[in-house]
């Protein structure tokens, strides 16, 4: 009870439109990139998919935020979104699911162990950030594929993106829907009735070990999940102001909630970025003890929209296909940017780097194995390599100084 009357006191219109705003963008932008990915399986598995990365969202959120009183925002992979999306027409979905089950109990051990800031300082951020960028380049792409059949639709959406990002960047995702289903309403474009309101049932799908789909999938997963969304995640929540949660509950809990919830579609959940800004700033509240209850909103509208997924999928089912291709590349532009500066911040790592990318945007496969993966071989490669050959040449320059 003493929660329950906390949280009375300390909630405020300004924190409940801040976790409001902050699950619809995440749903506008990042979601799309899953429906999209689900377009190779049956609906009942897409529904269910996004019934557990909504209900795995939400309850880390509520839980998180509650017990730490810190506005914790935990969403889906967009990474990883991608990443599937190149995968799962190849892969079985009970050997992907396998593959995510693999992934989200390394991140659990890596949560339990402590190890999270040892991996990270072992792996160059340079060659990770080349391999997240690389990945998600190809995909950004496509929608300037688009243009050429709906240009007056395409381009409306880059423009309101480009104002956002100007004038409000919190919201410029928010901005892309709205201008594009204003042009899509007013041109005829969005087909179908209003599905119904009706809440979805998990599916449940036996996972499947399959070696090839572990390398393939499991290990860019927990690379881009470590480096890509716990690293920045975490670097938010420090950079807000706040001294907790610490690394490693948080790295656990995403990780147990991951394993749990793989059997149903959940490919993983980490820490979110740019939607956690938005309840980590001002707007959601002057006093910083109190914008938790931002985090414990967006955790109880994360769960709404998981109970009603078909009809949050019926509802983007109703758009046309080159309004959520550009919606879904447009919502990627801040991560590409972060990655790509992270990239090539090194000057010492620059050849690397752009093997890493080349590589994963490719598209390659080699051994049954996908482009992330061997992205991230060979700039590996390259990068020990290059600093061998530095420090050979480094060592004779020191003694001939001497």
């Amino acid at each position: 009870m003493g929660v329950v009357r906390q949280f009375a006191r300390d909630v405020s219109m300004s924190a409940i439109l801040a976790g409001i705003v902050s699950t619809v963008i995440a749903y506008a932008g990042p979601a799309v990139i899953v429906f999209q990915a689900g377009a190779f399986l049956p609906a009942d598995i897409v529904a269910s998919w996004v019934w557990a990365i909504s209900i795995g969202s939400g309850a880390l959120c509520a839980g998180l935020s509650l017990r730490y009183r810190v506005p914790v925002v935990v969403a889906w992979s967009i990474p990883g979104s991608v990443l599937l999306l190149v995968a799962l027409p190849a892969v079985d979905f009970a050997a992907a699911v396998g593959a995510y089950l693999v992934a989200a109990l390394a991140i659990l051990v890596v949560g339990l162990s402590g190890m999270f800031d040892r991996i990270v300082a072992g792996l160059p951020a340079s060659i990770t950030a080349a391999m997240l960028a690389g990945l998600l380049f190809g995909f950004a792409a496509e929608l300037f594929v688009g243009m050429a059949g709906q240009p007056l639709l395409v381009l409306a959406m880059c423009l309101a993106f480009f104002i956002g990002r100007r004038w409000f960047p919190r919201y410029a995702v928010l901005a892309v829907l709205v201008a594009g289903v204003g042009v899509a309403l007013a041109a005829g474009q969005i087909a179908g009735p209003v599905p119904a309101l009706q809440p979805t049932t998990p599916t449940w799908t036996t996972p499947r070990f399959e070696w090839q789909a572990i390398v393939d999938i499991s290990l860019p997963l927990v690379v881009v999940a470590l480096t890509g969304q716990f690293v920045p995640g975490l670097a938010l929540i420090r950079n807000s102001g706040y001294a907790e949660p610490p690394a490693r509950p948080l790295i656990t809990w995403s990780g147990l909630a991951s394993a749990l919830l793989a059997p149903v579609g959940c490919h993983g959940l980490t820490p979110a970025a740019v939607t956690a800004a938005i309840c980590m700033g001002t707007e959601a509240n002057e006093d910083p003890r109190r914008r938790y209850v931002a985090g414990v909103v967006a955790g109880v509208v994360y769960a709404l929209f998981g109970v009603f997924a078909a009809t949050v999928i019926g509802l983007f089912a109703t758009l046309p296909a080159e309004l959520v291709a550009t919606l879904a590349g447009l919502a990627l532009f801040p991560a590409i940017a972060n990655a790509m500066t992270t990239a090539l911040s090194r000057p010492g790592h620059l050849d690397a780097a752009l093997v890493t990318f080349i590589v994963s945007a490719s598209g390659m496969s080699l051994l049954g194995l996908g482009a992330p993966f061997w992205g991230l071989v060979f700039g590996l490669a390259v990068h020990a390599l290059l600093q061998r050959r530095r420090a050979r040449i480094a060592v004779p320059a020191a003694q001939a100084s001497k």
